[in-house]
């Protein structure tokens, strides 16, 4: 189900008021009902994959906190590789065939194993990273085994960021799973306002966006330099809107059931360093990837000195992009950020020597600047379908040669000019909408704040394209 969906129009509110209208101990059977009928309203059948991956990890959980030292590590090993097993096998199997495919042909091999074209459940990268922490954190004696089977699957499936994340962690929401909830205009006004704010980034700036640079990017040879260069930008615009956009209504709307999620963004465009982008860019992964992986394998080899924070950067970036998605591109778009990451660790001296020649001010819009510029250029792998479309790309954005433009049948000069304008508009809130929606700052008087909102509301319904479209992370 998408949440700008008329289907999640009627969904929410029935959800919520049934909730609060039933007795407390009622409420996690509805709840883990209402996420079930939220992730079948897609592929119903696929269903049954979380359900495995739920019983496995619920008595893995119980066994590796009653079991010796030994058998911990097996049953965690057993509860990982079910979870990596199911994703690799749905998400990767092609991707892998592909290449052992074109690997066994250069060798002159005339095998050619069968490739499957299975579809990829929705959602699957992020809640299999989510019951992978649970059992993780069990293991590291953090939590508790859960012993109550429906509240351990509702911490799976619960439907606000079952899709698409937060990547929450079992210290964080299965003890608020259990607590019970009390209807209060504070959470309910808070979350609607939240959601409103996430709806319009998706609707009126991520979905208008993504009509231009769709078609810039379909058609990559006939665009100006220029054009090609604008798509760029604007897709990075697209895809923040987007996903903060999802996670805006993911955490509105489970705050107005009094639920607290992750924070998930945080300005990431006001970031003066690749590695500050990282600390607010879809900080529920980078966080997750921090303390599961690139933390323990540059403790396992602190001997080696930077060597091992390199190397670490490295390959947790890699297997980051590959994350994303089963694509080579993909693989790059994390090891650009990695070694970026990486030549930032080794420069620090020499940076702030020369950042101090400098006044402040200037410091940091150059280097704001240069971060922007640089994941805009990152996000051209991700964006295309291929190195030889990222290629087509990048070449026409350096030939500096004139094209047809971003004018064409599907984008008309009124819809640039409009789709500037609001553009221009959400730029320029952002950061303080951002601290506004997340109860970090407050307008000082009610009116005021009914205005914004208000505005807000009507931009919404005069320029948002309705159109339904899918989430882009929905694909990972």
């Amino acid at each position: 189900m998408l949440f700008n969906s008329f289907q999640f129009l009627l969904f929410f509110p029935a959800v919520t008021i049934v909730f609060f209208a039933l007795p407390h101990r009622f409420r996690w059977i509805w709840l883990l009902a209402a996420s079930c009928y939220f992730y079948m309203a897609l592929i119903p059948i696929y269903i049954l994959i979380l359900l495995l991956t739920i019983v496995v990890d619920y008595f893995a959980g119980i066994l590796i906190e009653r079991s010796p030292h030994p058998k911990k590590r097996f049953y965690l090993v057993l509860s990982l590789f079910t979870n990596i097993g199911i994703l690799g096998f749905f998400k990767y199997y092609d991707f892998f065939v592909e290449n052992i495919n074109q690997l066994l042909g250069a060798m002159g091999s005339g095998a050619d194993i069968p490739l499957l074209h299975i579809l990829l459940p929705v959602g699957l990268s992020f809640h299999t990273f989510q019951a992978m922490s649970y059992t993780i954190e069990i293991y590291r004696g953090n939590q508790r085994a859960e012993r109550h089977f429906g509240i351990y699957a509702l911490y799976v499936m619960f439907y606000p960021q079952l899709v698409a994340g937060p990547i929450e962690r079992p210290q964080n929401i299965i003890h608020q799973l259990k607590e019970k909830k009390v209807l209060r205009y504070e959470n309910v006004s808070a979350g609607l306002k939240q959601m409103l704010w996430g709806l319009f980034k998706k609707v009126v700036i991520a979905d208008r966006l993504a009509v231009i640079v769709d078609q810039v990017y379909n058609q990559p040879g006939e665009q100006s330099s220029y054009s090609l260069f604008v798509a760029a930008i604007l897709f990075a615009f697209q895809i923040y809107c987007d996903f903060s956009g999802y996670s805006d209504i993911a955490l509105g709307s489970a705050r107005v059931m009094g639920y607290t999620l992750m924070e998930n963004f945080r300005t990431p465009f006001l970031s003066k360093s690749v590695s500050e982008l990282w600390r607010r860019w879809h900080i529920s992964l980078s966080t997750w990837f921090n303390d599961y992986l690139y933390t323990p394998f540059v403790m396992n080899r602190r001997d080696w000195g930077k060597i091992a924070v390199v190397g670490g950067l490295l390959l947790t970036f890699a297997i980051s992009g590959l994350w994303h998605g089963a694509a080579w591109t993909y693989v790059i778009y994390g090891m650009l950020h990695g070694f970026a990451i990486a030549v930032e660790f080794l420069t620090k001296k020499t940076r702030k020597k020369i950042t101090g020649l400098f006044p402040g001010s200037f410091n940091i819009i150059i280097c704001t600047l240069l971060t922007f510029l640089f994941f805009v250029f990152t996000l051209i792998f991700f964006r295309a379908t291929d190195f030889a479309h990222a290629a087509d790309i990048i070449g026409g954005i350096f030939s500096f040669e004139g094209g047809r433009g971003i004018i064409g049948p599907e984008v008309k000069p009124g819809y640039l000019f409009v789709s500037a304008c609001l553009l221009a508009i959400f730029a320029l809130v952002d950061p303080v909408m951002d601290q506004l929606v997340k109860d970090k700052i407050r307008i000082r008087h009610s009116l005021g704040s009914q205005l914004t909102y208000a505005f807000i509301f009507v931009l919404l319904i005069l320029f948002g394209h309705f159109s339904h479209s899918s989430f882009i992370y929905f694909q990972f």
